[in-house]
């Protein structure tokens, strides 16, 4: 294939908007056989045997045009019509199993190290498992369960090798039953590649891509836990490159094709990952040397994006001071189409605080947006993201007094109510933790995460290098204007009591219209207020308040941190919900501002003015993920102002600002969507640190988007 096929990729992307498919099937495999092998010693060999059985009874199935193949087959309706009394089993199995505590955010937040399996394969990997286990010591009552865990590792392996077979011998019969020539070909090829990979080291570009879909298809259930998971690929124009630069040198691979191979990728994505959550990678950056990753994949991985026009993959463009402008350029044009990625992440900050939290330099660089914002180190870790969130506003309210001597009073009443909940918050999640830890076993994930092979620990055990929680605070805008608003309003003027103020929000501002006018028209953060007792000062305060006190606690694993995070996924949503009216003229059931940046609408001074509010505090200890959306007019990105935009986003970044995620489109679009779904389901905005489809958010979120400030230039 010497041209990009394009007719392909729209054939494959238009049966990707609606995937409906399920894992149950999987499922029901797992558990029949779990349940069945009761008299197992070992709870590790037990899930692989279980693992095993689903892999060998999971349906397989290869649509037409694919050349990367890997993902679930069934929708649910078909599942279920097939097996009507199944799902109850599967609940008995599940309570059986006593599967612990899920969470949000536990699950597949993190790249596995692909490196390894390109490199090894799965033989060369139960190569390192054979060394380890060969070398352990049984009269050692530690070395009983190592050689579980090992022997675990080898099934599962093995079973993951089985199931590429089955994908093999299924094209070899396609394309024996093929008139089509050129589809038999296509067949054969994808035959040879699952013969190849993931068993063996993969030998050409073309092996690479489908080893890595294969793998991350393979890691997208979770035994124990039914959950439909997300794994990141990591830095895919770094692992790739030297496969992709070795074919292009021997002129066996085009641009084109290598093109149509990552979107093919990225189309098999968005056919097993749910909207709602997110699957993605970053590309950019730097190697360990120092040296900046720019090549000819960091473009093919962006421009999958506007290909595809689908919600996944999630991209993620570490920028750095020495990033060529070609590659920001390039993601701005891609933004500029109204595509809701690449985000653009400062790896200068990123870095910094990884090193802060105690990553050597040489692996500092080497780090994933765990599904939105969320930085993990890359194939080194079992971090918890977004464990749990937190209502910043509505702690506020749980503390609100009838009456306070000062504003200080109330702030440091406030922070230490803060602090309480945050201590509370992670012995919560530790035993959370140790419950896993106790009841559940992954060694298929365990093979491909580092240290776990290496010290014969499951990573739901501590294997991993690196187990940290991160704590996600929501609403510091909403709360920062809430603390200005008071001190204004009842301390300053004199113009209002606690009683009175909280009367007014009982009934959400009803009997008090001009109160919530004033309130309205007072200074809010985003407008680069920087007085001493201005909105942007109290988001700085609670800010390093958050990150000072997370720094007091250990987790009980290896390396275990608190680091928090200021992002959202949909949890100002939800908070927003339950959340009654605050003091920032917020009405009851309205969504908590998105992220770390202003609340929506509340920016007037510009998108410059509102840079300088999102960077007047530090950002390189929330590594947690730290979410800032702005929403631009198409306009903004004619020719003459791409520049101007450009020189924005650099301004935010030399700021030490940590992401910006951009959406690019218009309050008339989002509107003509809302009254016909039909002709936009495909249309993606970014929401508080992940993108989906605008027909398929709620009302309350539709309107949470419509109400962002629209900036211009």
């Amino acid at each position: 294939m010497s041209t990009y096929d394009i007719d392909r990729i729209e054939k494959l992307r238009a049966a990707a908007v609606k995937p409906e498919v399920t894992y149950s099937e999987f499922y029901d495999y797992f558990n029949l056989a779990y349940v069945n092998d009761y008299w197992n010693r070992s709870t590790a060999v037990r899930v692989a045997k279980a693992v095993e059985s689903a892999f060998e009874n999971w349906t397989v199935a290869v649509t037409r045009g694919e050349l990367i193949v890997g993902r679930p087959v069934k929708r649910y309706a078909e599942w279920a019509q097939e097996n009507p009394e199944r799902q109850a089993e599967i609940d008995r199995a599940n309570a059986a199993a006593r599967y612990g505590h899920c969470g949000v955010g536990q699950d597949s937040h993190m790249a596995i190290d692909y490196y390894r399996v390109l490199e090894l394969g799965t033989t060369g990997i139960r190569a390192m498992v054979d060394e380890k286990a060969a070398a352990l010591d049984m009269m050692d009552p530690e070395s009983v369960k190592k050689a579980d865990f090992y022997e675990a590792c080898r099934i599962v392996l093995r079973a993951v090798e089985k199931l590429a077979d089955r994908y093999a011998d299924l094209v070899e019969g396609l394309a024996g039953h093929e008139e089509d020539e050129k589809q038999a070909a296509e067949y054969r090829q994808i035959a040879e590649n699952c013969r190849r990979v993931p068993k063996y080291p993969a030998r050409t570009f073309y092996e690479a891509v489908q080893c890595v879909c294969f793998i991350s298809y393979a890691l997208s259930v979770k035994p124990l836990r039914p959950s439909m998971l997300q794994f990141q690929l990591g830095h895919p124009d770094r692992y790739l490159y030297p496969y992709y630069k070795k074919d292009r040198d021997a002129g066996i691979l085009t641009d084109e094709f290598a093109q149509t191979l990552i979107d093919c990728m990225a189309i098999q994505i968005n056919r097993r990952v749910p909207n709602g959550l997110s699957c993605g990678y970053m590309v950019g950056g730097r190697y360990a040397d120092g040296t900046v990753v720019s090549n000819e994949l960091t473009k093919m991985c962006m421009r999958a994006v506007e290909q595809v026009r689908l919600v996944y993959p999630s991209v993620g463009l570490c920028h750095t001071s020495d990033t060529p402008a070609e590659d920001l350029e390039l993601a701005l044009r891609i933004l500029a189409k109204g595509h809701s990625h690449p985000a653009i992440f400062n790896d200068d900050v990123i870095q910094a605080g990884l090193r802060h939290y105690g990553l050597p330099a040489d692996e500092s660089c080497e780090y994933i947006h765990s599904t939105c914002v969320e930085i993990t180190p890359a194939s080194s870790s079992n971090v918890w993201v977004a464990s749990p969130y937190m209502n910043l506003p509505g702690e506020m309210l749980a503390i609100l007094p009838d009456e306070c001597g000062s504003m200080e009073d109330l702030v440091e009443k406030y922070l230490a109510h803060i602090k309480r909940r945050i201590g509370e918050n992670c012995r919560n999640e530790v035993l959370n933790r140790w419950e896993r830890a106790k009841y559940c076993v992954d060694p298929l994930l365990s093979c491909f995460v580092k240290d776990c092979i290496e010290t014969g620990v499951d990573i739901e055990e501590g294997g991993a290098r690196y187990n940290w929680i991160m704590p996600s605070f929501v609403g510091v805008a909403n709360a920062a204007d809430a603390l200005y608003t008071i001190d204004q309003l009842i301390f300053k003027r004199k113009e209002l009591t606690f009683a009175e103020l909280k009367a007014a929000m009982a009934d959400n501002y009803q009997n008090a219209p001009e109160l919530l006018a004033k309130i309205r028209v007072l200074p809010k953060y985003g407008n680069d207020c920087q007085d001493a007792d201005a909105p942007d000062v109290y988001v700085k305060r609670i800010s390093e308040f958050i990150a000072d006190t997370c720094e007091e606690f250990r987790v009980p694993f290896t390396g275990g941190r608190l680091i928090p995070s200021l992002f959202c996924w949909i949890m100002h949503d939800h908070f927003g919900q339950q959340t009654g009216a605050t003091p920032d003229g917020r009405l009851a059931g309205f969504p908590l501002g998105d992220g770390s940046g202003p609340a929506q609408g509340r920016e007037h001074e510009g998108p410059t003015a509102s840079i300088l509010s999102s960077t007047c505090w530090d950002h390189h200890r929330f590594i947690g993920g730290i979410a800032v959306n702005m929403k631009f007019t198409k306009s903004v990105f004619d020719e003459t102002k791409l520049e101007v935009m450009a020189n924005l986003v650099r301004t935010y970044l030399l700021r030490g600002g940590f992401e910006m995620q951009i959406n690019v489109t218009s309050r008339e679009i989002l509107e003509k969507a809302q009254k016909n779904p039909e002709q936009y389901e495909d249309l993606v905005v970014r929401i508080g640190g992940y993108s989906d489809y605008f027909v398929r958010l709620s009302k309350t979120m539709q309107a949470e988007v419509l109400e962002r400030t629209e900036h211009t230039l």
